[in-house]
């Protein structure tokens, strides 16, 4: 396609790109998402390659297969679409592709089995599904439509646009001034205004001259959080435009796009899609025209939740232990290599060329006052449909879960919903009217976080759910500073206490006291959000920590000290509780009422699981 020197020569290869497209040709879209992957995508990608091949079509006429990235809802993977027609099939398995091409493709008749089906009701196009219909896409809008790798589809797409128009047409003040108006805050956590936070990396660039370094922040750690490794994935484009136009704005010449290496396919987009962009003039030197150049490296991160923070992410790419640093001097001072250092999340990058494209006054009209545009989640956990979303800031809690996410599975009772991991807080049914928007979640005690949202049932322990996620940040602490290697170890092993039904009534205020200590006295994130789960626990569901410690019982029947169990009186005896037991702990009878023998039992629960007339009781 050869280098560009202008915002009309890009705008009229899109329209080439456009008119070469023939619109009654039909497209396969297949999600390679890792959902669907566990699926088997793969299969089903390569199945319709080979049913398509084998029927000799004319190359005019002959589907086009396309391997997207996550479509966002992964409990009905493998997803595939298809297109003029407008179909969206769930649960694609390899062995079902004949009958897509044989009906579909060249009949153009639906196979309705495939369809999604709720309610009785089926759904032919994703537009249709309510998972889909109560969502806002700005950054995911072509998450699921095009070619992760194909840089002619992100172009006809709209890839760049927005980059050309910061180089030819805005000053970096301009730009700058554009993402202020936006109102545009960091998604990666605490919701910093990004135009105020690069207005400061400038002012100090300014005054250390040199070369300034960005850099993308991908480190994400969350248990249940996918939101920047699904746009790493499905839309690299997005994400290195994004960060060339920050780059462009603050004066960078040079940046890093740090992703955890437990993200394979991500790393390896990113790294194809860098290679692809330099080929075409949108990276190295002399983009768009020769007014800016720009340089990007890939850096991997060893999975380390703490390199989520500033300073600690920039000793990494120093080739450094990843320990926070004390601050000030803050990166923009003093960051990577003693150079001035902007960094923002994936996902704020990737709400950059919406902005410019669209301007920021339509980014401002979306969300709240104070919280603007829209936010991507991970909604996971007791959820009927779960998967990748993306949401209008201000948008209740009880619509996410209900209206998008189709209420808790199997008809149980929602009981609350964890935003923002183990950062977050755990925000009860009670006050599922509370919005997504900075401001309020931090009046429940929680954080937006990077995004992740796991949704909680009747059946889940609040106590356990506090000791599992602050064992996840006490493992994950560097050690650096007294408060959070100590003050965590010893918040965890008081929770233990009390899951295993040690736990005296002093431990609760020992908790509260020792959870302030630690966030006052933290040197980084980390170590200042771990006790929220904890604090939030405790400040809504209080009564569940007294019945463990005065009544030796967990509510939920989750804590394994705590629980027992017995058989009903509806027990048949057909004995198969007795074979799925480990342990022996329960003797088979046949036709008679068994019995579980407790201080054999391991509470695994295989003989729940294996009863057909849930006859085994947990309490």
């Amino acid at each position: 396609m050869g280098k560009l020197k202008s915002i009309e020569e890009l705008e009229s290869l899109r329209q080439q790109l456009l008119a070469a497209e023939d619109p009654d040709r039909p497209v396969v879209r297949v999600c390679l998402g890792p959902g669907c992957l566990a699926q088997g995508a793969d299969k089903v990608s390569r199945a319709f390659r080979a049913a398509i091949k084998a029927r000799r079509l004319k190359a005019e006429v002959k589907p086009l297969v396309k391997e997207t990235g996550c479509h966002g809802f992964c409990s009905q993977g493998t997803l595939v679409s298809l297109a003029p027609a407008n179909l969206f099939y769930v649960r694609v398995k390899a062995e079902d592709v004949k009958e897509i091409v044989e009906t579909s493709l060249l009949k153009d008749r639906v196979v309705e089995r495939l369809l999604y089906t709720e309610n009785g009701t089926r759904f032919r196009s994703a537009a249709e599904i309510p998972f889909y219909r109560r969502q806002q896409k700005i950054i995911l809008k072509n998450v699921g439509v095009i070619d992760p790798l194909d840089i002619k589809d992100a172009l006809a797409a709209g890839a760049y646009r927005s980059l050309a128009k910061a180089l030819t047409a805005m000053s970096p003040d301009e730009v700058i001034r554009t993402v202020e108006v936006s109102g545009l805050r960091g998604r990666g956590g605490g919701g910093f205004p990004t135009g105020f936070k690069w207005k400061k990396a400038v002012e100090h660039a300014r005054e250390n001259p040199g070369a300034v370094y960005i850099i993308a922040n991908g480190e994400e750690g969350d248990p249940g959080a996918f939101m920047d490794r699904a746009v790493l994935e499905a839309d690299p484009f997005r994400v290195i435009e994004g960060l060339t136009i920050a780059a462009y704005a603050v004066g960078a010449a040079e940046g890093f796009l740090y992703v955890r290496r437990e993200y394979p396919i991500a790393v390896s987009h990113v790294r194809e899609a860098i290679r692809k962009a330099e080929e075409q003039g949108y990276l190295g030197e002399n983009i768009v025209g020769g007014k800016f150049s720009f340089r990007l490296q890939v850096r991997e991160g060893a999975g380390a939740f703490v390199c989520g923070e500033e300073t600690a992410l920039i000793q990494s790419i120093e080739g450094e232990r990843g320990m926070p640093r004390l601050r000030p001097p803050y990166p923009a001072q003093s960051g990577l290599w003693g150079r001035p250092t902007l960094i923002n999340n994936v996902e704020t990058l990737a709400c950059l060329p919406w902005i410019l494209r669209h301007g920021p006054e339509a980014f401002a009209a979306l969300g709240t006052e104070k919280s603007k545009g829209t936010k991507v989640f991970s909604l996971a956990g007791k959820i009927n449909r779960g998967g990748l979303i993306e949401v209008s800031m201000g948008i209740p809690i009880r619509e996410i879960v209900y209206g998008i996410g189709g209420g808790i599975r199997g008809g149980r009772e929602f009981k609350a919903v964890l935003v923002g991991g183990p950062s977050g807080g755990c925000i009860p049914a009670r006050l599922a009217d509370t919005r997504v928007d900075y401001e309020e979640l931090a009046s429940t005690g929680s954080i937006m976080g990077s995004g992740g949202l796991v949704v909680l049932d009747d059946r889940d322990c609040a106590v356990e759910i506090a000791r599992y996620f602050l064992q996840f940040t006490q493992n994950e602490s560097c050690g650096k500073c007294t408060f959070c290697r100590i003050g965590t170890k010893r918040m965890l092993e008081i929770l233990q206490r009390i899951c295993a039904g040690k736990g005296v009534e002093a431990d609760l205020r020992t908790l509260e006291d020792l959870s302030r200590a630690v966030k006052q006295g933290s040197l980084c994130g980390l170590g200042q959000t771990a006790p929220n789960p904890v604090l939030t626990t405790l400040r809504y569901f209080r009564e569940e920590y007294e019945a463990h410690i005065r009544e030796r019982r967990c509510p939920a029947a989750q804590c394994k000290a705590l629980i027992h169990y017995s058989v009903l009186e509806s027990c048949t005896g057909c004995t198969l509780c007795a074979q799925a037991c480990p342990v022996q702990a329960i003797l088979p009878k046949p036709y008679e009422r068994h019995a579980v023998i407790d201080e054999l039992c391991t509470r695994c629960g295989m003989c729940v699981t294996a009863c057909p007339e849930s006859a085994i009781d947990v309490g």
